[in-house]
C-alpha cells in the first residue's frame, strides 16, 4: 500500500498537505468531520462513562463513517477514471 508521507512544518502545518481553510471548503470533508464531530459524546459516554447505551449508538455511528468512507472511495475512483479518459 502506498501512503503520503508529510513532514511538519514550524508552525506545526503538514508540508505537502493542503491548509485547514482549503479542507474546509471540500464539501466530502466537512461531512467527514461533521459525522465524527457528532461521535464524540457517545465515544466519551461509553468509554469514560461505561454508559452501554452510548456504545449501541457508537457502532451504529461507525457503520454511518463505514458507509460514508466508501461512497468517498468510490467517488474518488471514479473522479479519477473521467480524468483519464479526458
Amino acid at each position: 500500500m502506498q501512503t503520503n508521507d508529510h513532514t511538519q512544518n514550524d508552525n506545526g502545518q503538514a508540508s505537502g498537505a493542503m491548509a485547514p481553510e482549503a479542507l474546509a471548503s471540500a464539501p466530502r470533508y466537512a461531512e467527514l468531520m461533521k459525522l465524527v464531530a457528532g461521535m464524540q459524546q457517545d465515544f466519551h459516554k461509553f468509554y469514560v462513562q461505561g454508559n452501554k447505551a452510548a456504545g449501541t449508538r457508537v457502532r451504529q455511528a461507525m457503520q454511518e463513517l463505514k458507509t460514508f468512507a466508501q461512497s468517498v472511495r468510490t467517488e474518488v475512483q471514479e473522479i479519477k477514471n473521467e480524468s483519464k479518459s479526458a
